[in-house]
């Protein structure tokens, strides 16, 4: 991945402020995954970042935390499961930052109001019509 990270059109995020760790994998590998560290851990501190803006900040951490981890272990190559990391971590960061579209409430037209109201008439008159007679006599 280039530097920056580009998490979305207007945001993007130096790789310095991304900590990148690798460890033993306990994924895919055999042998060659007791001897090479190639699981990654990507993390990002949303408090240290000289970046993003103070709103952004708030949305992140109120959604993801104050600390924002991602983990690739899929692949046997450590460059591999470092792109993953990255792609990851880049895409729970967009997915945070992404604000919600406005929904305007509707009201249900008076035509579907009047075909339920029709359908409840049939459905009761229905019923009214399979109860016994009454002895009113």
């Amino acid at each position: 991945m280039d530097d920056p990270m580009r998490i979305t059109r207007d945001v993007a995020l130096p790789l310095s402020e991304v900590t990148v760790r690798a460890s033993r994998s306990s994924g895919p590998g055999g042998q060659h995954a007791n001897v090479t560290a190639s699981r990654i851990e990507a993390v990002f501190v949303v408090a240290d970042s000289a970046t993003l803006q103070p709103w952004q900040k708030e949305r992140i951490t109120a959604r993801l935390g104050p600390r924002v981890t991602a983990v690739a272990q899929d692949a046997r190559s450590q460059a591999q499961n470092r792109e993953l990391a990255l792609g990851r971590l880049r895409e729970r960061l967009a997915a945070a930052l992404a604000v919600p579209r406005h929904r305007t409430p509707t009201r249900p037209p008076r035509a579907s109001r009047r075909r339920v109201a029709q359908t409840k008439q049939r459905h009761s008159a229905r019923k009214r019509d399979r109860r016994p007679p009454r002895h009113d006599d």
